[in-house]
């Protein structure tokens, strides 16, 4: 599979996680997971690897659900949960997804605002839309990466920010207040031998943390997903 393949991953819920785990109820999802971080243990699940972990996580979940007769949302929500989680869609794409120049990995609508999953697919699908318009009249690509959002060349990751915010605004939605954003920085993509190769600066540890931050100042950012060490956020 030339390295895409999740064979390792495959082998080691097989191989280390699932004797690991025999005997052990999965309604104790906090006991399920905390043997598997053990097992592993590293700071960043570097040995098991997250699609491991994460994938005997999940079936954990569905197989408790299922076993109590439970749809999967009110088996985590708890007896009174009546809505879905609220979907974070990927709309820009950048980093490792795409071929253009944005660091970036995800650049996401969080339609918090709606009443209903209904509602938010509507929302977040009409300011898609509204950003296709704008990358269009901008003479800007429209075609998409990986995980299918739109992979313009831009000058900057704050320039997708801009954009993002146009679109809200055209859609006829009020950034912030019904729809925010959040970012998937993967910063282990352009992070070697100590620092952060990004945006065309050069940055430390706490340097990359304070960028983001300026970020968070600027934009309606409610989740960011990154690739930073535990100990780079200290201080």
């Amino acid at each position: 599979y030339m390295g895409k393949g999740v064979i390792k991953a495959v082998n080691n819920i097989e191989e280390k996680i699932a004797p690991a785990l025999c005997g052990l109820s999965a309604l104790d999802q906090v006991t399920v997971d905390e043997v598997m971080r053990e097992l592993d243990g590293t700071e960043n699940k570097s040995s098991l690897g997250a699609n491991s972990i994460l994938a005997v996580s999940l079936a954990t979940a569905r197989s408790a659900a299922n076993g109590l007769g439970l749809p999967l949302y009110r088996y985590l929500g708890g007896p009174m949960s009546s809505l879905l989680p609220v979907p974070l869609m990927n709309v820009i794409n950048g980093g490792a997804h795409a071929t253009n120049n944005l660091d970036f990995q995800e650049f996401m609508l969080v339609p918090h605002g709606a009443k209903s999953f209904r509602e938010a697919l509507r929302m977040g699908t009409e300011v898609f839309q509204s950003l296709k318009d704008l990358l269009s009249d901008k003479g800007l690509s429209t075609s998409v990466g990986d995980e299918g959002g739109f992979a313009p060349n831009l000058s900057s990751n704050k320039a997708a920010g801009d954009l993002l915010i146009q679109s809200i605004e055209k859609s006829g939605f009020k950034p912030g207040e019904q729809i925010s954003l959040a970012l998937d920085v993967a910063s282990t993509e352009f992070f070697k031998d100590g620092i952060y190769s990004y945006g065309g600066g050069r940055f430390s540890n706490l340097e990359m943390v304070e960028e983001l931050k300026n970020l968070v100042d600027a934009y309606p950012i409610v989740s960011i997903e990154d690739g930073l060490a535990e100990d780079d956020w200290e201080g």
